[in-house]
């Protein structure tokens, strides 16, 4: 289900409120929401300030209705990316959220069925697994391979390991949205 532009609107608004009231000692909970903010869906958002990345945090199965997933993601994202230290109060102004709603999972046998741009890629194999975003290859300039060999190293593997039989790959698609897009 694509969303309208009210609801990317709205979610854009969820997490910035999210974060707001988190730091008040608040707890921002969306209510009267169209029924595509209701569905579940898997969702990210990511965090950056001045252009750089400041936290991504997502949940990669629709577990909850994605505006509330929205809502918590913010503040894990602000709080939680364990590649960051938490983000201060001062900085909410400095930060633009960007917002990617995830289509569900698809097991895919043949790496030849991948567009850049268009799929985003999640690996497992044994206890690892890792995810890269679709707008991360067209943000590196990426092709099919070397998108794969980057989300074998973020999964914690060797580059060529998407080539071995027991590594699972998964595409998704994103509608991705943020901050000052037009699209919104």
């Amino acid at each position: 289900m694509m969303l309208s532009k009210s609801d990317r609107h709205e979610l854009l608004k969820i997490a910035r409120a999210s974060l707001v009231e988190y730091f008040r000692g608040e707890k921002h909970r969306p209510v009267d929401l169209s029924k595509a903010l209701q569905q579940e869906r898997g969702a990210f958002v990511t965090l950056r300030k001045r252009g750089s990345l400041r936290g991504c945090i997502g949940y990669i199965q629709a577990i909850k209705p994605l505006a509330e997933a929205v809502a918590d993601l913010a503040v894990d994202a602000a709080i939680h990316d364990p590649r960051f230290p938490s983000m201060q109060p001062d900085e909410l102004e400095e930060v633009d959220i960007e917002i990617s709603a995830m289509t569900p999972l698809e097991k895919i046998d043949d790496v030849e069925v991948i567009e850049v741009g268009k799929h985003g890629l999640y690996m497992k194999r044994g206890g690892y697994s890792g995810l890269l975003l679709p707008q991360v290859a067209t943000e590196w300039g990426w092709d099919r391979e070397k998108f794969l060999e980057q989300t074998c190293r973020k999964t914690g593997l060797s580059g060529d390991a998407w080539k071995d039989d027991d590594t699972e790959i998964y595409i998704f698609s994103a509608e991705v949205f943020g901050e000052g897009d037009d699209q919104n």
